[in-house]
């Protein structure tokens, strides 16, 4: 049996939180491999809803879950998280919760740098959620981390602490703050320890044990393709790799593990924050398909903007991470239009391209071109099956594999659980 890989193909928000709840239930392990708590995975089990943003969606499931090294941490936010899981129902312990002993730390000042860096920005602004994600993954380049392992270690942190100081209280300085409070820090962190270790674990030797005897794993990537930090709309991405290759290098395991790449893609397109967005519609149609998608974000509650399905972009995800096969979701939201639109190329000044260049003016003068394809009146809301799906949404599907030349494993018609039409079993492969 393989593994499976699964990955935003967009920009985030495909609903990838359902599709890897309703694998986790035949993986034996689930693992999450980069990103932080700005990832957000919503689950609707039966009259429940979780909303997710650090632990791994397999969880839920009391499926094996370990937050890969790939990860940044914030163990404040883990604690809370856990709690309001736990709140509802979710068992949560170190049998069937591990995180890797060398995941950074997200630190208070991460946090506060975050947050002053967007409000200097101006009309530059990323649109970050402010939780300081970029600038832990900063001090893990710049090797100046405090990670998930030191927490048992916290007398022989002077130096480390020393190297960390250096570098944001200088940056603190230049935005009238006072420096790290060490004595507070030191405070914290002890605070936070004795929660942490137990679930500390060499993450990299379980997911190394369960491939050897053989067991299915589920690799859980957060935000998308087109945020990844070398791949997506530089530089108004995400602080990490979200490419399938990198279940990899944040998890401690080969690349051939990968298994089956399954790329989540939206049957329309949404962001969430600033940056190019080439089939944005800021109109009625735009506003239907934010109304009828419920389209604000998990973690942030920002309202997303919407567009016409981007294939070109698609393609371009499918091709840098080595997608398999799609799963096509919200595919219900677009019930009821006369006229859909798929965009197939793009324009800039007087040339056309079939990608979108790597320049952020190039991408943000970038105009689409488009095909129009005949809608549906009927509903695929709760479909389970082809047959029940119309005609005319059969050639929609059958289209966007043509444009992004990768076939549809599964359809999502509604964020219930079962009701999902699987083409093609990924974990058979």
């Amino acid at each position: 049996m393989a593994n499976v890989t699964v990955i935003g193909a967009q920009w985030g928000d495909e609903g990838k939180g359902k599709i890897v709840d309703w694998l986790s239930e035949r993986a034996d392990v689930v693992a999450r491999f980069q990103g932080g708590h700005n990832a957000g995975h919503t689950l609707v089990v039966g009259e429940k809803v979780y909303k997710l943003s650090l632990l791994p969606s397999g969880i839920v499931r009391g499926t094996l879950s370990v937050i890969g090294n790939g990860v940044v941490l914030d163990p404040w936010h883990f604690r809370d998280e856990v709690a309001k899981l736990k709140g509802q129902g979710v068992e949560i312990n170190p049998g069937n919760l591990q995180i890797a002993e060398t995941c950074p730390l997200i630190l208070p000042f991460h946090r506060d740098l975050d947050g002053l860096r967007e409000d200097a920005s101006g009309a530059g602004k990323i649109g970050t959620t402010r939780r300081g994600i970029g600038p832990a993954y900063e001090d893990k380049v710049g090797r100046r981390a405090i990670r998930v392992c030191d927490l048992a270690h916290l007398d022989d942190l002077d130096l480390q602490i020393d190297r960390l100081t250096a570098h944001h209280d200088a940056l603190r300085a230049g935005f009238g703050e006072a420096p790290i409070d060490r004595v507070q820090l030191m405070a914290d962190l002890t605070e936070i320890a004795a929660f942490i270790l137990p679930f500390v674990k060499p993450v990299w030797l379980t997911l190394n044990k369960a491939k050897a005897a053989g067991q299915r794993i589920l690799f859980e990537g957060a935000q998308g393709t087109l945020l990844d930090i070398d791949h997506g709309t530089y530089p108004f991405v995400t602080s990490s790799n979200t490419v399938a290759g990198t279940a990899a290098s944040g998890t401690g395991l080969g690349p051939n593990a990968a298994g089956f790449v399954l790329g989540i893609v939206k049957a329309y397109t949404t962001r969430v924050g600033s940056g190019p967005f080439p089939t944005e519609l800021d109109d009625a149609t735009g506003q239907r398909l934010g109304e009828r998608g419920h389209e604000f974000g998990t973690v942030t509650g920002r309202k997303r903007r919407c567009g016409w399905f981007d294939a070109v972009l698609v393609r371009q995800s499918v091709a840098v991470s080595g997608v398999t096969g799609i799963a096509l979701t919200k595919l219900d939201v677009l019930d009821g239009f006369d006229t859909l639109k798929i965009c197939v190329g793009y324009k800039i000044g007087d040339q056309t391209f079939d990608y979108l260049p790597a320049h952020a003016q190039d991408q943000a003068k970038a105009e689409p071109i488009y095909e129009d394809i005949e809608g549906w009146q009927d509903t695929t809301a709760g479909a389970r099956s082809w047959a029940e799906l119309p005609a005319q949404a059969i050639k929609y599907i059958r289209r966007i594999e043509e444009l992004i030349g990768c076939p549809v494993t599964l359809v999502s018609t509604s964020p219930e659980r079962e009701d999902t039409i699987l083409v093609r079993d990924p974990f058979a492969d």
